[in-house]
């Protein structure tokens, strides 16, 4: 599985860097306006689930990238990093249920499972050495950026009205 893992390299490398990049824009962004954003519980709390998941997509690329890791250790790595995010998700998913004037808070708050429910399926497909969790891994990556971006959007455009 180590040469699995290898395999990709590149896409890890790559989304390191992208997400690193990302998460740091995003955090300026915020910082702008903290002083609305930190009024608003519900969306402080998924703008903090939402940088919580790049951290996510961060820590597994870079994981991904030590030599010689195996995909069992790999796929343990992710399931403890995912269980970390995974609580921040639950804080905002509970925030969003104690925040009436937005609708239903089912649809908003599952947005931000997504990619913790690929990161899971991943670890535990690893686990039992299935080199196919490598590309869910990769798919939690990838809705990690999407997640972020769009959780980041909605957050400055409702600080902004």
């Amino acid at each position: 599985m180590t040469d699995a893992l290898d395999a990709w390299s590149e896409f890890h490398v790559a989304m390191l860097g992208a997400t690193a990049a990302l998460a740091g824009l995003v955090i300026v962004a915020a910082s702008v306006n903290i002083g609305k954003i930190v009024v608003a519980k519900a969306l402080t709390a998924r703008l903090a689930a939402a940088i919580a998941g790049l951290v996510l997509a961060i820590l597994t690329s870079g994981i991904a990238l030590i030599p010689h890791l195996g995909g069992g250790w790999f796929g343990a790595l992710v399931l403890i990093i995912t269980a970390g995010a995974t609580a921040f998700q639950m804080h905002a998913a509970l925030s969003l249920r104690r925040d009436p004037g937005h609708g239903n808070p089912v649809p908003r708050a599952a947005l931000g499972f997504l990619p913790l429910a690929a990161y899971t399926a991943a670890g535990v497909l690893l686990l039992a050495g299935q080199p196919v969790g490598l590309v869910l891994a990769a798919t939690g990556s990838l809705l990690a950026l999407v997640v972020a971006i769009v959780i980041s959007w909605i957050a400055l455009v409702e600080v902004l009205r």
